[in-house]
Order: C-alpha cells, then structure tokens, then sequence
C-alpha cells in the first residue's frame, strides 16, 4: 500500500501512527524519486485516482484509492483505534471532528507566519491565540480524570487532535501559555512518546520560546514566478503606485482567516514546477515505429502477424527488451486484486506509453499465483528510472535485460505476447493477461 504525500505533512502522520499500530505495511512516498509534490500529483495519472490533486492520497495494492486523511486513517487502523463499540465509535468521530473543526483553524492562522508561509495580520494572530486557549481548556478538563481521549489506551482521536496540535506545540505553546493546561500537555507527551508515534514522528520537542513572524522569511518563502522570487524581481517590474498597495492588503487580509484546507493550499503554493521535458529526449530516433506494432498487435493475428512484424522491425539498438517479475507472490491473494495491483501500475506509468509497450500475465489461481511479463523501452536501460513519475512500483519487480538475439527472449516474447505456451519459467497455469500499450 501507498501513501503520497509531501515531507513533514501532519496529515499524513496520522495514517502513518494507525499503520503502526495496526501493522500494515504502508509505503510512504513523499520525495523524488518516487514522489514530487507539485510535480506528480498534477500528473493525469494522478488525478484520475485522485482528482483534486491534494495529498495525502492512498492507494492499496488492489487499486483501492482514498483522499482525505481521516478516511484514509480510519481504513489503515484496527478495531482497537476505531473504537470497540458504536459509543467508542462515535466519540473517535467527534474528536476527529473537532481537530478539523476547532484547532486546525486557529492553529493554521497563528503558526503559518510564522514559519513564513503566511502574512502576519495581528489581529487574525490575537484572535487565533484566544480561540486555542477554548480548545485547551476544552481538552484540559475532558483529560482532567483520563489518560486518553477515549477509553483506556490509544485510539485514532488521540492519533488525530495530537497530530493536529504538532506544530502548535513545536513552534507557539511556550510554557508559559501551556502551564494552565497541564493535563493537555501531559496527554500529548503520552502520545507522541508512545513508540507507533516517535516511529513517524521522531523527538517532538517543545517549544521553549514562542516564535515570531520573520518579514524576511515570508518574502523569501513566497513562490517563484518565471523563475524569479519576489526579492529577485527587477526593479522596473516592481512598480505598482498607489493603487498597487491596495490589492496586496485585501489579499493580506484575507489570507489571515485561513479555511481547514489551506494547509495544503500553502504548501502547493510553495512548490515548484519546472516545465517537464521528454525523458526520452537524450536518446538518437529509432526506426522502430512502436504505434505501428501496436496497430499490428491490436488489430490483427497476434503469432502470423504482430510477432513476425515486431521482429522484422525491431532495432535493438534503439530499444531494449526486460523480463520483469513480482518479487512478493506470497503477498498475492485473490486473482482479481492482482489484476488491480497490475493495472495500477499501468495507470501510473500513462506517460511511458508512446515510447514502452508490455504484456504482463497473471498465472495460478486465488493464494498460489505469480505475476511477470515482458517489457518493451525505448533505449538500452530500465525506462523507470528516466522519470520521477514512473518508480512508484517498479521496484517490487526483479528485472532482467533480454537479449534479442538469443532462442529464450524469442520464446519468451512469443509466449507473452500470445498469451499461450508452456511458460516452462513459471510452473504455474495462465489465467489472464494484460497489454501496456
């Protein structure tokens, strides 16, 4: 399973604790190669699983996709963090809701200046410390006779409100504004040294000066614009008179009452994106016409026509020819929920399809199956790694550079691309195929 995100996304963390906790293995993809953000999640692939393009976003090994970061911490945890009866049940919910509701606002217009992604606006900044001092009092005196917000040990409320306090903590909440709420600090040190915590999250540590917003900091923070930040705009591009300032400070105020998302919006406006180039561009032009051989392959006689024209076209020195097979068979399962997993995979890889064609079969049956198929790339190495937005899944694959020339890869290419054999590689029966094309 896989969790995109960017570094550091609270949000995320909460999925990341209940996985620790409930023991499912979760991938996190959160930097290059694997996952840029700004970069892949505005990539069709991407949006078709995920339309808005916000992370974290989920998706399991059987295809299954999530957004937003309390569905996708309630599907990762156990029974025990759900709440064990409907009242347990409820009471998770409503303090989920109330980490969304109540401290995430207030939190977000106070802490965002000053980690320099927002304005500073005092009077947004006063109201905020006033509206966090409700939420402790509130939790202060919930906890006063409790170790956790529900029941006797950890559940996804406490994953959730402290994963929403994090940064209030780290960067805001001296001693001096915690002392009157001590049952609140006590329950989040509880939390974040639980060891499923400090796993995600490492050494949080309190903050002991409240920290400032940093004009400096915000204008170097702003995003770039045609390559150029704010501090380095020519002069002649910065005048804007009177009636420039006006605009700036409606936008000024406005950015001070943060929405529950901002978060995210913030951190999207701080991401860079440079102009994606071809991953193929390095590479000499090839006579091989790959839509050709895939008209060929779709629409007529696969072993009288398509092989024959593949092998009479084929330049070897332009493309290569792998022999990929999934590394974790004890992992497969149902049959259906391996062609998902292949299909995922194919979905993610939508931009590899003008220069990579595979045939990749699922063999076996439900619990006692195997997947592998013969992959086709333009150039002499593993098309992957080329780009940032195709290593999601490759490395759960062992691959192994064919050689054209030789009586196996002929075989081999013969028998995946019809569908039909004796497969003596793979000691199991074929059940179905699927075409990367």
């Amino acid at each position: 399973m896989t969790l995109y995100t960017y570094p550091e996304n609270w949000r995320a963390f909460k999925a990341q604790i209940a996985a620790q906790y409930s023991g499912a293995r979760l991938k996190v993809a959160s930097s290059a190669p694997a996952f840029t953000f700004g970069q892949t999640n505005r990539t069709p692939a991407f949006l078709n699983n995920f339309p808005l393009g916000k992370v974290p976003a989920f998706q399991g090994d059987d295809g299954f996709c999530l957004f937003e970061s309390n569905a996708i911490a309630h599907y990762l945890s156990n029974e025990a963090l759900r709440g064990s009866s409907p009242q347990a049940q409820s009471q998770v919910l409503q303090w989920m809701s109330f980490a969304d509701a109540e401290i995430i606002p207030p939190a977000s217009a106070w802490v965002f200046p000053t980690l320099g992604i927002m304005q500073f606006n005092k009077q947004a900044t006063e109201q905020a410390k006033e509206e966090v001092k409700k939420v402790l009092s509130v939790l202060n005196h919930h906890l006063n006779t409790r170790t956790f917000l529900v029941g006797e040990r950890v559940s996804l409320a406490d994953i959730s409100v402290a994963c929403s306090m994090i940064w209030l903590y780290k960067q805001v909440l001296e001693p001096s504004f915690r002392q009157p709420f001590p049952n609140v600090t006590r329950w989040f040190q509880t939390c974040v040294n639980q060891p499923q915590f400090k796993t995600v999250l490492g050494e949080v540590k309190l903050c002991d000066k409240m920290a400032q917003f940093d004009p400096k900091k915000f204008s170097d923070m702003q995003p770039k614009k045609d390559g150029l930040s704010k501090k380095d705009t020519p002069p002649k591009k910065e005048k804007a008179g009177k009636e420039g300032g006006k605009p700036q400070k409606k936008k000024e105020e406005k950015e001070a009452a943060p929405a529950e998302e901002e978060m995210d919006e913030c951190e999207a406006a701080l991401a860079s994106e440079p102009k994606t180039k071809d991953p193929f561009a390095h590479l000499p032009k090839s006579a091989f016409v790959m839509d050709e051989f895939k008209r060929k392959y779709s629409n007529e006689d696969t072993l009288t026509v398509a092989v024959p024209h593949f092998w009479e076209h084929f330049d070897k020195e332009g493309y290569s020819i792998w022999y990929g097979e999934y590394k974790y068979p004890e992992e497969l399962t149902m049959t259906f929920m391996s062609c998902n997993l292949i299909m995922g995979m194919f979905q993610r890889l939508d931009k590899l399809r003008k220069n990579g064609f595979a045939s990749v079969i699922l063999f076996g049956g439900n619990n006692d199956s195997s997947i592998s198929g013969i992959w086709i790339f333009r150039g002499q190495d593993l098309a992957f790694t080329l780009s940032d937005d195709w290593q999601i899944d490759y490395e759960s694959y062992a691959w192994r550079k064919l050689d054209p020339d030789s009586d196996e890869t002929k075989t081999m290419v013969k028998e995946y691309f019809a569908w039909e054999g004796e497969f003596k590689h793979v000691g199991k029966p074929f059940n179905q195929g699927k075409c990367f094309k």
